[in-house]
């Protein structure tokens, strides 16, 4: 019998409607998380929602089986990256179906596999299984990973300890078993302004940070040149890059502020600590000399994105059961980065597998097959045989 290349009318119902619905980081997710709470609820499955400080987002939690012991989570994020100067063919929040593919986006990333997810609700209550299956939907996964942090301190304060974790993100349903860092950070360095002819007199801030940046790029090279590799990856060591600088007002006044940003990709087991401590303890060693013009000169660091390094062990509990469902001895390391190392450090053992493939997501008309959607819903109807076990 020729295998299923679509998915179930209502999954690919559910994973349209969502990618219909605006959710891109800087906007509320509300609107769909109520449509998900609300597709739970009319199957009897109670939903927990944890908010940002704002109440514009929450997370969402809910439990098929409550009280059974250990689980599996199902994990997705809601937001998105925007679609601001892409050049599409198709309307972002279309959904349209068409030659074998659900364009739209977060279609791979990673609505379409949320939609699979809570489709198949009945499928997993139906199967009376003897372990919980757990749904975990953030918020603000593309910035930062703030939404998941807020989820699981949450899980932890209810003693819910799953026994294992799936990310959906998208690896074309091969189970990933590890993924770089993101750290990110704002540099706002502060000097003092004068007119452009008294130069001694002032401390330029736009030339302070171009020393930073520098230093930055002097450790990206050594990193290329010296880290132990780890194969599978791209690019197999740690990076570092800067990603936006401003500063100054005029030609003729020595600018007073000046911000950048940066990022660490760091391997899993490079320590992103003592690459962001040594560009730390450079901007020290340049304030004496910024503070003998004026005191109120400085460097000042903000961390913006702090997102874990993953790496999970071929005989992991949840690696093993990813290779049941997807029917795949496989493996593959992404690129990008996950809440999977969130996960991970709250001792759930984790795993990333998805539907769709990375290189659609984040681009103009973004868009998941069909036959992976399709895989995907035979991933989680596997997952509903009384035969799998979570050892």
């Amino acid at each position: 019998m020729d295998m299923q290349t679509t998915p179930s009318a209502h999954a690919l119902q559910l994973a349209r409607a969502y990618v219909g619905i605006e959710t891109v980081s800087r906007s509320s997710n509300l609107e769909l998380i109520h449509a998900i709470r609300d597709e739970l609820a009319r199957h009897g499955v109670d939903s927990r929602l944890t908010f940002d400080a704002e109440r514009r987002k929450a997370n969402l939690f809910a439990t098929i089986g409550e009280g059974k012991p250990a689980g599996v989570i199902l994990s997705g994020h809601t937001d998105t990256v925007p679609w601001d100067g892409q050049h599409w063919t198709v309307d972002p929040l279309g959904a349209d179906v068409r030659d074998g593919r659900l364009y739209g986006r977060g279609s791979a990333d990673m609505k379409g596999y949320i939609g699979l997810v809570v489709a198949n609700v009945p499928t997993f209550l139906a199967a009376d299984l003897p372990f919980g299956v757990h749904l975990a939907f953030s918020y603000d996964e593309e910035v930062g990973g703030f939404g998941a942090r807020e989820l699981i301190a949450d899980l932890r304060e209810q003693g819910i300890r799953p026994r294992a974790c799936i990310v959906g993100e998208p690896t074309g349903m091969v189970p990933a078993l590890a993924h770089k860092g993101v750290y990110r950070w704002r540099c706002n360095v502060k000097g003092h302004a004068a007119h452009s002819s008294l130069t001694p007199q002032s401390v330029n801030a736009i030339e302070v940070g171009a020393r930073l940046v520098t230093r930055l790029a002097d450790m990206s090279e050594r990193l290329r040149a010296t880290e132990k590799r780890f194969e599978g990856f791209d690019v197999p060591y740690s990076t570092g890059s800067v990603g936006v600088i401003e500063g100054g007002i005029a030609d003729n006044v020595v600018p007073e502020d000046c911000r950048f940003h940066y990022e660490f990709r760091n391997l899993p087991g490079s320590e992103v600590e003592a690459l962001q401590g040594e560009i730390e303890s450079y901007a020290k060693s340049l304030e004496p000399a910024m503070r003998a013009i004026d005191a109120a000169c400085g460097i000042r660091f903000e961390e913006l994105c702090a997102m874990p390094a993953f790496r999970a062990e071929p005989d992991d509990p949840a690696v093993r059961l990813a290779h049941r469902l997807a029917a795949t001895d496989a493996t593959t390391l992404v690129a990008f980065g996950t809440e999977a190392g969130l996960f991970q450090r709250a001792g759930i053992p984790t795993v990333v597998c998805g539907p769709g493939h990375i290189a659609q997501a984040h681009q103009a008309d973004e868009y998941v097959s069909l036959a992976q959607l399709a895989a995907c819903e035979r991933f989680l109807h596997a997952l509903c045989e009384r035969a799998v076990t979570l050892d």
